[in-house]
């Protein structure tokens, strides 16, 4: 297997293409108050959650309207220059980074709910609107937005990086829930994809091609998405472990046994230990799994009692109930605040994070190999997954100060993800490829698919400015 690059080193070595005065001038012209050159906002847009650093871009436009991302596309290609979509930020393998130079397109103002169909269990929406706004415009449907990757992630960001998280066990990933897009393409001209149907068999999956491109083919303006019934009951539970081959067991006996469980997450001791200081929680300092059951009131206590029986035959102990909202409201936003809280541990530090996923059935080994290495490495780390369908995230604690750390983190990370792909598994589960991860999806899906990608993307974007440099190098 080839190892990957470290971004971090990569970035210098890649030029800058030149942004002419005569195009920053021209957006100047046609955006005035909603074109920035200023060093605040290029930095701002320059960087996302994770530990990679390039130059800022050269200036942001706030975009407010399909015809508003057109006329920068337009703009940016009469003189060659790259565009990045922007939105939430909240991408961790260097999605936005201007690693070539260009101008930032920042579309939370286009965070509108354009059409709610709810016979039809759709919503239509622009690309900057929250998954949480999402879920406060339709409350009063009955419906809800299911797919939660933690962070606020933007629905167009999610459907970019084909994002997943702790639903995804039950409600499938953004691949399964996008049903139709509007898209700038390199040219400047919006296209749409797909329909309100349920299915299609008309043409090229155009709209399945995008979802997942990560801004390389295009700029997402207008998504059309599924919505799902609020289930009739909720139920969550925590559980403690003595082990976490103990807790995975569960968790594989649980989804070979084919229980309709919602989520399921795997936090590891160090990571229950950082959560309880950062949120004030009193969590056994355990590896711990975090659950929910949807569906009737019957159905949910049934679920519940299955999995409780399989995790007692494993050593859980410690099972709690949150039956409120309140109750489940207070739990999960303590996971979601896992990756914080750990880097809270250290003051000054990053986390370099990997995003493996595997077939459920080799969990415990991928996982267990991965904390044998981490505890010999002597690195700080903490484990967070939504292992309900394969997918767990080391965060590895180092001091950007010191290459060495650093080196020793992204070997660690090449190991994982050198496993994960040897017991049939994947690179990244939801994180995407971005700058980070070039490498693993060569040795992932072999030189042939990624030529075929270089194919697509010189066919649909000849000059090279949807956000290059990501994915695969041309």
């Amino acid at each position: 297997m080839n190892a990957p690059a470290d971004a971090t080193h990569l970035l210098p070595t890649i030029a800058l293409r030149p942004v002419p005065q005569a195009l920053l001038d021209a957006l100047a012209q046609r955006f005035g108050a909603q074109c920035s050159t200023a060093l605040a906002v290029r930095e701002q847009h320059g960087r996302d959650e994770g530990s990679l650093q390039a130059p800022p871009p050269a200036a942001v436009v706030f975009a407010e309207s399909t015809q508003d991302v057109q006329d920068a596309v337009r703009l940016a290609a009469q003189y060659g220059v790259p565009v990045i979509p922007y939105a939430a930020g909240s991408s961790l393998e260097g999605h936005l980074l201007a690693v070539q130079g260009g101008i930032s397109i920042d579309l939370n103002r286009m965070n509108r709910v354009l059409s709610v169909n709810a016979e039809d269990l759709t919503v239509t929406v622009q690309p900057g609107i929250t998954r949480k706004q999402l879920n406060d415009a339709v409350k009063d449907t009955g419906l809800f937005f299911p797919i939660d990757p933690g962070a606020d992630a933007s629905i167009g960001g999610m459907a970019a990086t084909r994002a997943s998280g702790t639903n995804a066990v039950r409600y499938g990933t953004m691949r399964e829930n996008v049903l139709a897009l509007e898209v700038v393409m390199a040219s400047g001209e919006a296209i749409r994809t797909g329909t309100r149907a349920k299915k299609s068999s008309a043409g090229y999956d155009l709209t399945r091609l995008l979802v997942g491109s990560e801004g390389t083919l295009g700029i997402m303006t207008e998504l059309t998405i599924r919505l799902y019934p609020l289930p009739e009951a909720v139920s969550a539970a925590i559980g403690s472990f003595p082990s976490i081959e103990a807790a995975v067991r569960t968790v594989i006996q649980t989804i070979q046994l084919g229980v309709p469980i919602a989520r399921c997450e795997l936090i590891d001791q160090h990571a229950v230990r950082a959560v309880n200081r950062h949120s004030k929680l009193h969590l056994r300092e355990e590896p711990l799994l975090l659950m929910e059951f949807h569906g009737s009131p019957a159905s949910v206590q049934e679920q519940a009692e299955t999995v409780q029986a399989l995790a007692q035959e494993q050593g859980g102990t410690a099972f709690e109930w949150a039956t409120t909202p309140e109750e489940r409201t207070r739990l999960w936003t303590a996971r979601h605040n896992a990756y914080f809280a750990a880097l809270q541990t250290k003051p000054g530090c990053k986390a370099i994070t990997t995003d493996a996923c595997v077939p459920i059935s080799r969990l415990a080994d991928a996982l267990l190999a991965s904390v044998h290495e981490a505890d010999a490495s002597g690195l700080p780390y903490f484990i967070v997954g939504h292992v309900g369908d394969g997918n767990f995230h080391f965060g590895y604690l180092i001091d950007p100060a010191l290459p060495a750390e650093r080196e020793r983190a992204e070997q660690l990370n090449h190991q994982l993800v050198a496993r994960a792909l040897q017991l049939g598994g994947t690179c990244t589960g939801e994180h995407g490829v971005g700058v980070h991860k070039m490498g693993f999806l060569r040795d992932e899906a072999g030189e042939g698919a990624v030529a075929m990608m270089r194919a697509i993307k010189q066919a649909l974007d000849p000059q090279n400015i949807m956000n290059p440099g990501k994915i695969f190098r041309l």
